[in-house]
């Protein structure tokens, strides 16, 4: 258990991330290995997609079960393609040395700005063929992502990757202790770090989950083209935002952040924190749309 030090407020025995008995694969057969990580992607397109199939039951859809298939196929393909390919142009161009290593998705690496890109891009082309109503389209789909994010995050503790700064809290931990773990960089061994990794699984996945479910089953937001993609917007930027202090910058961008006071994800989040007000406000200021069982293009 850990303890204060009465004299300096520090930790004595700071929680070792190698001691927790995790591992990176639910379980191998011969030379395959079910990552969490694959895992986390897996369950929640699952989840958003059964969600989405509940959703579209409700008054007011804006779509059929057959545009919630088709979203199910790009917008996975969108989140896959668009985190690869953001991370490698945001967080590491050294990749676009070899284009074949972009497709290498084994090897990690996904940018979350990338693949709502890719979602959004996949939304439109759905949108358009059907007939649809993008923003309101955008609204549904917006429920379901912290459910993914709050896997994402919880398989990135599992693995001890993504770890927070330096600090001297009492819940800090040591997520490089000098074992030996493939793909982890042990630079900075024995540094106690904030779990940042728990901190943004609980605010950008957890609460916002909460937020935008009590928002959907619970109130008439739903009803107001643009409102619940907007908080969503809204609220997945401040958090990012906030939890990018606790986080360590990745090593190829530490001297960006420094020299910029900011890190590359806060950068990238200030256009979401705007846009998602922007939309926000132009929600509740437009008139509710119909409360049929079906929009007519979704009939």
């Amino acid at each position: 258990m850990l303890s204060l030090l009465a004299a300096s407020g520090g930790i004595a025995d700071p929680i070792l991330w190698s001691e927790l008995g995790l591992r990176s694969y639910l379980f191998e057969v011969g030379s395959f290995q079910l990552r969490f990580y694959s895992l986390a992607y897996l369950i929640g397109v699952m989840f958003a997609y059964w969600h989405l199939s509940r959703m579209i039951k409700s008054p007011g859809a804006p779509m059929a079960q057959r545009h919630a298939d088709d979203l199910f196929f790009y917008c996975t393909l969108g989140v896959i393609l668009g985190g690869r390919i953001g991370y490698t142009i945001f967080y590491n161009p050294s990749i676009w040395a070899n284009p074949l290593d972009v497709l290498k998705l084994w090897e990690g690496g996904m940018s979350f700005h990338g693949g709502l890109v890719g979602v959004l891009i996949a939304i439109a082309w759905v949108s358009r063929r059907g007939k649809l109503s993008f923003l309101r389209v955008c609204d549904f789909i917006a429920v379901n992502v912290p459910v993914g994010m709050l896997l994402g995050r919880l398989a990135n503790f599992v693995n001890g990757e993504l770890w927070g700064r330096q600090t001297d809290v009492a819940w800090g931990m040591v997520f490089c202790d000098g074992a030996p773990r493939a793909g982890v960089e042990c630079a900075t061994t024995g540094m106690v770090r904030h779990p940042s990794q728990l901190y943004q699984a609980g605010l950008e996945g957890l609460a916002l989950l909460i937020i935008m479910m009590v928002l959907f089953w619970m109130t008439r937001a739903r009803y107001r083209a643009g409102l619940l993609v907007g908080i969503f917007t809204l609220g997945m930027g401040i958090a990012r935002f906030v939890n990018e202090f606790f986080r360590e910058p990745d090593a190829q961008l530490a001297e960006f952040a420094a020299e910029t006071g900011l890190s590359m994800g806060q950068w990238l989040t200030i256009p979401l924190i705007l846009i998602g007000l922007i939309v926000t406000i132009y929600a509740v200021t437009r008139k509710p749309v119909g409360t049929g069982n079906a929009a007519p293009e979704a009939a």
